[in-house]
């Protein structure tokens, strides 16, 4: 169905008032669980042919996460739908106050290529349990994926109500050119900004997860062998192309050599001794990227890996040391298995490097020193911060994810998600009678007064 008939198809879907029912909610979320139940093996072949992408990959990372989140928003639903009564001020007694969630409307879900089932599906968790239609472009980059969510959507979830959408940039841009209720966009920043300018000309709000260069913090007191195993399985898991994925690490000088034996032991751990022939290592998502990536490689000296195979889209796990700041390779999201690691001397010389720079979608700081960790919690803005780890706090089902500054606005996951796509509406009731005298004009001065008390 091409975008202006799917945009009218949900539009009628969500007019009609089924998409408000608790029932038909909880129907959609469980046609998901279905749909991830039925299909693992499907689900991983699909993104083995768009990323290489390791079956254990494929599952914890993708199925299994669209699987447990729909699962709880399944048992959250009638605490999440429920309104929340606010106290009522005595001028208005008797009167009673709520805060009733009502669904957005007609949510367009523009999808991500690195994730491509997670981050199409997680977002289509949040507007189904808010009561929205939507409709969902998956990304074109990932073309076995759509392919796949555009033969079984339609199968589990109601066809109406949920329209799928494929195509490339033209097909994104005459989805834009439609008035939506909210849209949210995973991606890069500079489709982002189209995305916000065409929201603006029917004033739709948007959620937009754009990602950036995420630091990953060693203090001196940090375990250096735990660490550094915990960074180097967040490059590699997905080929480094995650936008949580620790973009660079800050390290104290004189821990540099045991971040660099670390990091070889881990990889020949993970990987055994050779990554190309690993199972469990993924590849770069087509040509345009490995060159990008490759690029990334020549602005610093390569400390370790580095390898490349343009044939098969395989970059090594690499590490870069000697970066100058001012590389690409420190001003764009480098999005691959490549991690330059730059000293300091000082923790508030990392910090200070961290905070020059735009804010990032998460934080990471590793150390025994909890005072050291509680001030990158404090002092530097992200939308997450994860200390002693990476990217995993994205697995807690209570934590939003969502972006800060350059890295994005809103939120979803969960019950975030739940609250991105609903308006709390704000509802008084009041009786039709005992009107109060003192409303009403003519005011004297002890009128006044005895409304003062009031405030």
């Amino acid at each position: 169905m091409d975008p202006p008939r799917s945009v009218a198809a949900a539009r009628a879907a969500f007019d009609d008032g089924r998409t408000r029912d608790r029932a038909w909610r909880a129907h959609q979320l469980e046609g998901l669980i279905e749909l991830t139940d039925a299909h693992e093996s499907a689900i991983a072949t699909a993104l083995r042919d768009d990323l290489g992408k390791p079956r254990a990959e494929a599952l914890t990372t993708e199925a299994w996460l669209v699987r447990g989140e729909a699962r709880r928003a399944t048992g959250a639903l009638t605490r999440w739908m429920r309104p929340r009564s606010v106290p009522t001020p005595l001028s208005l007694f008797p009167g009673r106050s709520r805060i009733v969630p009502e669904p957005r409307g007609v949510a367009l879900i523009m999808g991500a290529w690195n994730y491509p089932f997670l981050l199409t599906l997680s977002p289509l968790i949040g507007a189904l349990s808010a009561g929205c239609a939507a409709v969902v472009k998956p990304s074109e980059l990932a073309p076995a994926t759509a392919n796949l969510l555009a033969d079984l959507l339609p199968r589990y979830l109601d066809d109406e109500a949920v329209q799928i959408v494929q195509g490339d940039a033209d097909a994104a841009q005459r989805l834009l050119e439609a008035r939506f209720d909210i849209i949210l966009y995973t991606g890069g920043g500079r489709v982002g900004r189209l995305v916000m300018t065409a929201a603006a000309r029917h004033l739709t709000p948007v959620i937009l997860e754009l990602g950036g260069k995420s630091p990953a913090l060693i203090h001196d007191s940090a375990d250096i062998r735990q660490a550094t195993r915990r960074i180097a399985w967040g490059k590699i898991l997905n080929a480094g192309q995650t936008c949580l994925a620790p973009d660079y690490a800050l390290v104290p000088r004189r821990l540099m050599d045991a971040f660099l034996d670390t990091w070889r032991e881990a990889v020949r751990e993970f990987l055994g001794p050779d990554a190309a022939t690993s199972a469990d290592y993924g590849r770069i998502l087509n040509d345009r990227h490995v060159e990008r990536l490759g690029g990334y490689l020549r602005e610093g000296r390569i400390a370790l890996g580095g390898r490349v195979d343009a044939a098969v889209r395989f970059i090594e796990p690499t590490v870069l040391v000697d970066v100058p700041p001012t590389a690409r390779v420190m001003q764009e999201e480098i999005f691959g298995p490549i991690l330059p690691l730059i000293p300091y001397d000082t923790w508030d010389e990392a910090l200070a490097f961290v905070r020059a720079r735009d804010k990032p979608l998460a934080a990471y700081a590793f150390g025994r020193d909890n005072r050291a960790l509680d001030l990158v919690e404090r002092t530097i803005s992200a939308g997450a911060f994860c200390g002693n780890d990476v990217i995993v706090q994205q697995t807690v089902p209570g934590l939003p994810f969502g972006g800060v500054g350059a890295s994005g606005m809103g939120a979803y996951h969960g019950r975030a998600g739940f609250d991105a796509f609903s308006h709390a509406k704000a509802v008084l009731r009041r009786p039709a009678r005992l009107d109060s005298g003192m409303r009403f004009p003519p005011y004297s001065e002890t009128t006044l007064r005895r409304l003062r008390s009031f405030f």
